[in-house]
């Protein structure tokens, strides 16, 4: 089976609040397969005579995409979805892009044409033989058949000529069966390195029609989106409405990240019914719906959300909402998917208030990572001991289950494996877990008003040379980094006091002693394409030196004495300096073995790439 790259540039379906367009998303995608197999197999595009000059349109990316996956799925080619990178400059984009390319192998890359020339005139102005990370990618952009999805929407129906141009597979495809991959879809790399996950026609239409059934959307739903399409989350919501035959409103991610009013101005003008949102303030209980999933279940797994809800409808757990409703005798969310938490070292179900791992079981579960079957066994065959049936898919998330006040039963969501910070209680006795997202939380809870920039608060542990304290006995201390707002003040002594106060909350809400303090501009806390932190990213940066730091703090364990701070230019530092202080593993990483737990076989596979 072959492999198609998509590479796209974002855009927007209803363009301004008044222009809209309309597109026939099915005729297209009856004409593409089989000019897609043409050229996917060398023949070259019909001669044309040259066209007139026109007045460039903003391209309709969103509806495009969705055309070109349905065109794959009949031509029997397997499609992946890809985030466009800047073509006037190399970066993080850049790589994901040599990943996936080096990891799928495609048979082609689709674009937009003038994307193409601008991709081509970048890679040839990198002087031939460079080495490193800028020549690799050149060569590798050079060596891509490119393909431009202008040219096969305006390929006649018979085609051209050229070698395949009449042959039987380019003029009688048969599509791809249930069992067959049709889509690879990368996972955010939250907590690693993308993975890139093997995703089948039937998987994806049984995880389709679960979601629509759980969000009840019908012909009459409106769908507002600013997702990009290359996240699953937004490719989600495109294939929601195809299956459901509702109305989707898109908007460019770039639109609304420019002025995100333009969300709302959307959902009242289109008198929304659903729409992606990560935030909860402001929004009725009523109105949102928590909900659970991830890439290698194809996209959802569950919500806690009915068409019946009221505002105090919905319990919480430690400021959380549920993401799942379960049964009262037993795990299961529907006849067809089962969430069970479990103790990741046995396997064994928990009982309910007891934090585990969440497994999740389905026809939705995706066949595994590609090129990588050991750790597609590992993480798509785990088995609950004494049960036979289906296999789970270890999602590397924690969760506990607590009883609602009916007879329902609810899921809750509270942390990944890979980001929990392990403390020592009752002077070193006692191991108690802590997830990050409180951590972080209570610091930004703790900073003046305006001074901090929302979600961009990241909290890790870290090694270090010396214990943090005789009571403890632990070489590890837990670290939190900062954005500023910008403009939001500044000197020694405003972000010495602003780091106390940061570190007085997060022992007085949380129990957990911070070690070190780091003020950095906006910008500089990794995150995901889709927003999420990338926690283990930042610790990475700051072991490497190369997180830019405009003021850091340090301090001892016993109490609120500061060992050091540094502020650009100087550093006042008792004993070892920070970049002393803090120690690296093997390889560059950190040795988190105590603050994972039993966590260490999910860190193999997030490491496998």
């Amino acid at each position: 089976m072959g492999h198609a790259a998509g590479v796209r540039r974002q855009a927007c379906l209803h363009l301004g609040r008044r222009r809209r367009r309309r597109v026939a998303v099915t005729h297209r995608a009856d004409l593409l397969p089989a000019r897609l197999l043409r050229r996917t197999r060398g023949a070259q595009p019909p001669r044309r005579p040259p066209p007139r000059r026109r007045r460039p349109r903003p391209r309709l990316a969103g509806l495009r995409l969705v055309t070109l996956l349905f065109a794959c799925q009949r031509a029997g080619l397997t499609a992946v979805p890809v985030i466009p990178p800047d073509p006037a400059r190399f970066g993080p984009a850049h790589e994901h892009l040599l990943r996936a390319v080096s990891q799928t192998k495609p048979a082609a890359a689709v674009a937009d044409a003038v994307y193409i020339d601008a991709v081509t005139k970048t890679a040839g102005s990198v002087v031939a033989g460079e080495e490193g990370e800028s020549g690799r990618l050149a060569a590798m952009l050079s060596s891509l058949r490119w393909l431009a999805v202008d040219e096969l929407e305006r390929e006649p129906r018979g085609g051209g000529g050229g070698p395949g141009a009449s042959s039987p597979a380019a003029k009688a495809y048969v599509g791809c069966g249930p069992d067959d991959v049709y889509l690879i879809q990368y996972t955010s790399g939250a907590t690693g390195v993308p993975k890139p996950v093997m995703v089948t026609a039937g998987s994806a239409a049984h995880n389709v029609r679960a979601a629509r059934k759980a969000y009840d959307l019908c012909p009459g739903s409106v769908v507002v989106s600013w997702l990009p399409q290359y996240h699953d989350c937004g490719l989600m919501f495109l294939l929601l409405t195809v299956v459901s035959g509702a109305t989707c409103v898109l908007a460019a991610p770039g639109a609304f990240v420019r002025r995100p009013r333009l969300w709302l101005e959307l959902v009242a003008e289109f008198r929304a019914t659903c729409t992606p949102a990560f935030a909860r303030d402001g929004l009725r209980v009523a109105s949102i719906s928590p909900s659970y999933g991830l890439a290698e279940n194809c996209t959802f797994v569950s919500t806690a959300w009915r068409a019946t809800c009221s505002d105090d409808d919905l319990p919480s757990y430690k400021k959380l909402l549920p993401s799942a409703r379960l049964s009262s005798m037993g795990s299961n969310v529907s006849a067809e998917i089962e969430i069970a938490v479990v103790d990741e070292e046995t396997g064994e179900p928990v009982e309910d208030g007891v934090e585990g791992e969440i497994w999740v079981s389905s026809p939705s579960n995706a066949s595994g990572y590609l090129g990588h079957p050991s750790a597609s066994h590992e993480a798509f065959c785990a088995r609950v001991p004494g049960r036979a049936g289906a296999c789970f898919v270890r999602t590397g998330d924690r969760g506990v289950v607590k009883q609602g006040r009916g007879p329902e039963r609810y899921l809750y969501v509270v942390g990944r494996s890979a980001d929990v910070i392990t403390v020592l209680d009752d002077g070193g006795r006692r191991l108690r877990r802590v997830h990050a997202h409180y951590v972080e939380t209570a610091a930004f809870g703790g900073a003046p008003p305006g001074r901090l920039r929302g979600g961009c608060v990241a909290a890790f542990t870290a090694p270090t040379s010396t214990p943090r304290s005789l009571t403890s006995q632990t070489d590890v201390a837990v670290i939190v980094v900062v954005e500023l707002q910008k403009g939001s003040g500044g000197g020694d002594g405003d972000h010495r006091e602003l780091c106390d106060r940061m570190k007085a909350a997060v022992w007085r809400e949380e129990g957990v002693m911070v070690g070190l303090v780091v003020l950095v501009d906006g910008g500089v806390v990794p995150k995901t394409t889709s927003g999420k932190l990338r926690r283990g990213a930042a610790r990475q940066m700051l072991l490497a030196g190369k997180l830019r730091a405009i003021f850091e703090a340090r301090y001892d364990d016993g109490g609120d004495a500061v060992a050091g701070v540094r502020e650009e230019g100087r550093e006042e530092m008792a004993g070892k300096s920070v970049d002393g202080w803090l120690v690296a593993g093997e390889g560059g990483e950190t040795d988190m073995a105590t603050a994972f737990g039993s966590a260490s076989r999910r860190l193999r596979l997030q490491s496998f790439l």
